[in-house]
């Protein structure tokens, strides 16, 4: 799963191999698109998860002074026990999730909350990128710095098109291919009223947890 560091679209030099204090600030509802590996396809619902690294700053607009750097990935949405995202969040967060907890995890949740990136280099015909080799709780006696991007969620359970169009243009033309994309920016009270809300809450646990 490639994980690359963007910024509206726009390549920008990799982020340096290392280790990371870092902290997600951004989730995006892809939607249901299709895929295909070893020739077969299927449907997967995704998301999109953006972390900054506050301790990583650079200057990309002198408008805006330092601006700390970004990496993101999209994922699968499904808590099944083989899932991808299911192994990463445990991961993330230090403890297997019970089949209770992983039945009504609701992925905002992660929202706000700081971690440790392991970051390395992917080299392709397309250039170099930037992949999260792993994620880890922050240690003990290590503390994030507090969080520099203003949150940003995008969900179809309350679609705002100001926000989408906002998007680097690779998002955007990922999400208009989806049904939930269509349903949205035809009839949001439709979408409302004939689905239910797919993200599930889960149950408050315990509060030494991150999520």
């Amino acid at each position: 799963m490639a994980i690359i560091a963007e910024n509206n679209g726009q390549k920008r030099e990799p982020i340096p191999q290392g280790n990371y204090v870092a902290r997600c600030y951004q989730m995006i509802e892809i939607g249901t698109v299709k895929e295909e590996f070893e020739g077969v396809s299927k449907l997967a619902r995704k998301v999109r998860l953006g972390w900054e690294l506050p301790t990583e700053q650079r200057v990309f607009d002198e408008s805006k002074g330092e601006q700390p750097l970004v990496i993101s990935g999209e994922y699968t949405i499904s808590m099944h026990e083989k899932s991808k995202l299911r192994a990463f969040l445990q991961s993330w967060r230090g403890v297997a999730f019970s089949e209770d907890e992983a039945k009504a995890f609701d992925i905002t949740k992660l929202l706000g909350v700081p971690c440790m990136l392991n970051i390395i280099h992917k080299v392709t015909p397309n250039g170099t990128y930037s992949n999260i080799a792993s994620i880890s709780p922050m240690p003990k006696g290590l503390v994030c710095p507090a969080q520099i991007n203003p949150t940003f969620v995008l969900s179809y359970d309350a679609f705002d098109y100001t926000k989408f169009m906002d998007l680097p243009d690779f998002i955007k033309s990922k999400m208009e291919v989806t049904p939930e994309f269509k349903v949205a920016t035809t009839s949001q009270e439709a979408h409302h009223d004939e689905q239910e809300p797919q993200n599930l809450v889960g149950k408050d646990g315990d509060d030494s947890l991150p999520f």
